[in-house]
């Protein structure tokens, strides 16, 4: 059991990652000054070839739909283990290298860590006609685990990552000591709410119109509350450049793809299933809501925001409590690091 102390300990002692911006937030007026060099200038490849990760990347391969792929991930070990793993699952618009600075300081306290690319994202295999499902990346996650060795682990779900760790409790919970989601899609089935379904064919075609200014003007928007700083553009350029590199078409394909898995695969409707002890944290300021760029006006402006929907998801769910962060958007692993991170490792301890 990780006490208070240790825990301010173990933050204070882990190196702050490198910063390319001030700590004072930025107003979004000022937001296209604040590049120092213009997003989309890089080009990763299909594998996201080009862009570092905070730690080695290794490969699970096996055979999916009779396809042989590779499931990028990265494996922390800690200096003093408490014997937990934790397994920390990326959103739809981001990576593993995401989840850095929580993976440095959960190994600091203890935790072995583990940090996977699902397949068709970042650093993974982007397999040509690949049907995606829920089910199917917890299955895979599942099995990286178990390749490790791992009998029983922490979940800990962003956005996407959270329907994925969702699925994993629900299907194999003998694998799963707790959960901890943060954020997740599918509090709420969209279509239900009004959202017309998205063929894989008009997914893509909204995926091609993307560029690296009406990127970060989504996630201005919807992720950061209106509020920029210069260490997001690095989060943006990851994205953009694998949109400008050689796999273009292969990362539009895996995206139009996942954006028609998570539209007609909703979890709001399992909750129930949910037995593992669960935290559900959702940030006051998430204004993010899934389909709103494609519906009808008179529907999007309708459609209710997660950061309203956590407590009723929550009690849905046998055994969870949910936890509002205060003043955080969609994304508070990355807003704010270390207040993210306390609150995690108190989760994980059983202190909240």
């Amino acid at each position: 059991m990780i006490t208070a102390p240790l825990l301010a300990l173990s933050i204070a002692a882990t190196p702050p990652a490198p910063k390319t911006a001030p700590d004072k937030p930025v107003p979004a007026a000022a937001k296209v000054a604040m590049s120092a060099s213009p997003i989309g200038a890089r080009t990763y490849g299909p594998r996201l070839e080009g862009f570092d990760y905070p730690f080695p990347v290794r490969e699970y391969r096996t055979v999916a739909q009779g396809q042989s792929v590779e499931m990028a991930y990265m494996e922390v070990a800690p200096a003093k283990s408490n014997g937990r793993t934790v397994v920390l699952l990326h959103g739809k618009n981001f990576c593993g290298a995401t989840w850095g600075d929580t993976a440095r300081v959960l190994a600091a306290a203890g935790y072995r860590v583990i940090v996977p690319d699902q397949i068709g994202f970042c650093k993974s295999s982007k397999p040509t006609g690949f049907q995606y499902s829920l089910y199917g990346m917890a299955t895979m996650t599942a099995d990286l685990l178990r390749s490790r060795g791992v009998t029983k682990a922490t979940l800990v779900g962003h956005s996407l990552g959270g329907m994925i760790a969702e699925r994993l409790a629900i299907a194999q919970p003998q694998l799963v000591d707790q959960m901890i989601l943060v954020d997740p899609l599918g509090l709420a089935d969209r279509m239900a709410q009004g959202v017309p379904y998205i063929t894989i064919d008009k997914a893509a075609d909204l995926e091609r119109r993307k560029t690296p200014a009406s990127m970060k003007t989504y996630q201005l928007s919807s992720y950061y509350h209106g509020v920029w700083r210069r260490d997001y553009d690095r989060w943006v350029d990851m994205m953009a450049g694998m949109y400008a590199g050689p796999g273009r078409d292969a990362v539009i394909d895996a995206q139009a793809r996942t954006t028609e898995m998570i539209e007609t695969q909703p979890t709001a409707y399992e909750f129930g299933r949910i037995t593992v002890p669960t935290i559900l944290m959702v940030g006051t300021l998430d204004h993010n809501v899934f389909g709103r760029n494609w519906a009808p006006p008179e529907v999007a402006n309708q459609l209710p925001e997660a950061s309203t929907l956590g407590d009723k998801a929550a009690a849905r769910m046998k055994d969870a409590r949910f936890v509002p962060l205060q003043g955080l958007g969609h994304v508070p692993q990355i807003e704010d690091p270390a207040r993210f991170q306390i609150a995690l490792i108190q989760a994980l301890s059983g202190a909240l």
